[in-house]
């Protein structure tokens, strides 16, 4: 079974993935991280230096190859993931189950205002800016974190309740 969280920027999914996989004695896995691996540099120096279009096909192509392994797995996609390159087609599969971690506007803007250095695309924004993008980007990608099987409303939940509610949707 392979696992996929997604969600906006600082929804929780690293955070909910490596529990969840401990949980459930399977790997887990950083799309981020695997893309900054095989880049050999940051996703903030990749943007940088090559360009977002460019972020976005090693971005598809490091999902797909992940996807099509035998291997079960949790998989923390970074925030625009499902967005771009059709890879919505792939959160929904025979063996694939997939999760959207929805965090209220709020509470984003409170996490990524101390994360803005590591996050390329909102690292010029600040107060009244950044509510603004973040909230024209998730209503933009509204339609593709939908296409999960599965949404959990994680406002209020701690990192422990929110896998719980995972693992109680695996059954």
């Amino acid at each position: 079974m392979k696992i996929i969280l997604l969600g906006y920027m600082a929804s929780g999914k690293s955070v909910i993935g490596k529990l969840l996989a401990e949980q459930l004695g399977i790997s887990c896995y950083d799309l981020d991280e695997l893309i900054e691996k095989k880049e050999q540099k940051s996703i903030s120096k990749i943007f940088e230096t090559k360009g977002e279009i460019h972020f976005r096909k090693i971005e598809h192509q490091v999902f797909k190859e992940l996807i099509e392994t035998s291997e079960s797995f949790v998989l923390s996609l970074g925030g625009g993931t499902p967005c771009y390159a059709g890879n919505d087609q792939y959160l929904n599969g025979a063996s694939v189950v997939s999760f959207y971690l929805q965090t209220p506007l709020i509470i984003l803007c409170k996490r990524l205002e101390n994360e803005k250095k590591t996050r390329p695309l909102i690292a010029n924004k600040k107060g009244e800016k950044l509510r603004e993008f973040i909230a024209q980007h998730l209503f933009e990608r509204s339609y593709f974190y939908h296409k999960a099987t599965y949404t959990i409303n994680t406002e209020t939940k701690k990192p422990e309740e929110i896998v719980s509610e995972i693992q109680k949707q695996l059954v």
